[in-house]
């Protein structure tokens, strides 16, 4: 079945127009993101709401229909990052720069390597793109923990610093 446009909209406004992954922004991009079913429908997930996330086209073609992951750490096969369950901030980080994403647990470097978040094996398109995007002032998202230079937004909107 079809996800309905009112849903793909509601999908959007949830999202802020960022990938429920990596966070791109939707705004800056060549290509409209795609709506993705964090429960698969292969794996019985439904066209409600609740199983859908926006996704840019990288994230969301690399994922497939995988709801785990080997930890590289570790070795273990863990679930990667739900964004219906998981707060991003609680996964991942930027560096300092704004243009690699790092873990903050083993879901975080699972889903990293799955999806391939930083581009590393795919010419490190992202990370250009990434870098751009910095120099023009609008990433990393001001939601986002950033290494060094703070966490998620405190109560009063500026940042928390994040773990090293």
């Amino acid at each position: 079945m079809a996800v309905g446009k009112g849903i793909r909209e509601a999908v959007r406004e949830r999202a802020s127009g960022l990938c429920e992954y990596c966070h791109a922004s939707e705004e800056w991009q060549f290509v409209r993101f795609t709506i993705d079913h964090v429960i698969p429908q292969s794996k019985g997930g439904g066209d409600d709401l609740e199983n859908l996330a926006l996704s840019c086209r990288n994230c969301n073609e690399r994922r497939g229909n995988r709801c785990e992951a080997a930890d590289p750490q570790t070795g273990s096969e863990i679930a990667i990052f739900n964004p219906r369950e998981d707060r991003w901030n609680d996964h991942f980080c930027w560096d300092e720069s704004g243009e690699l994403i790092l873990p903050r647990s083993d879901k975080g470097r699972a889903t990293i390597a799955l999806l391939d978040l930083n581009d590393e094996f795919h010419h490190a398109t992202c990370q250009k793109v990434r870098k751009r995007d910095v120099e023009d002032g609008y990433h990393p998202p001001a939601c986002d923990a950033i290494v060094g230079h703070g966490g998620a937004p405190a109560v009063d909107g500026s940042r928390e610093r994040a773990g090293e």
